[in-house]
């Protein structure tokens, strides 16, 4: 099989993404956790099926075939960094989210670039550069995160009204 190393990478990593959730369901609250898994893989799934129309990124090699996009990366690992992200910027101030968002975006971009210059996982085309994935990974991490901040003061200032 010509892409062996990539398809193996893939289960790794859909392994790894599996674990990981169940791991990220045991601290609470679960149900802040839950809405930044889903609304992170809404926002990822979101722009990465744009970016692939575009013509911007491709995913050469997939393990779920059909699909357009990194169905392991928008749907289950950029989720469970994300709520990673959000747990540990809880309770931080807003330029501490800021910089943290960069400690995890940065990673992310360089794996993905060493990913795109030696595997057949992710191609850039066009302009596609690191910088943009360095901008949208540390952008939407700061979207899920503020929205998160939204709810919680809605849903805080919900339970007050209601008591």
């Amino acid at each position: 099989m010509k892409n062996r190393f990539e398809l193996n990478f893939l289960r790794v990593l859909l392994v790894f993404g599996i674990l990981a959730f169940f791991n990220l369901m045991k601290k609470p609250p679960i149900k802040d956790w839950l809405i930044v898994f889903f609304l992170k893989s809404y926002i990822a799934t979101f722009f990465d099926t744009i970016f692939v129309k575009k013509g911007y990124i491709e995913y050469p090699v997939n393990l779920f075939k059909g699909f357009n996009i990194s169905v392991i990366f928008s749907y289950l690992i950029f989720p469970i960094t994300c709520v990673y992200f959000n747990v540990v910027t809880k309770k931080a101030s807003v330029m501490d989210i800021i910089f943290k968002s960069f400690l995890f975006s940065v990673p992310m971009t360089i794996a993905e670039t060493w990913l795109e210059r030696t595997t057949q996982l992710i191609s850039y085309k066009k302009s596609w550069n690191w910088i943009h994935s360095l901008v949208s990974i540390t952008s939407t991490f700061l979207l899920v995160r503020f929205a998160m901040e939204l709810i919680r003061q809605k849903a805080a200032h919900q339970a007050k009204r209601s008591v």
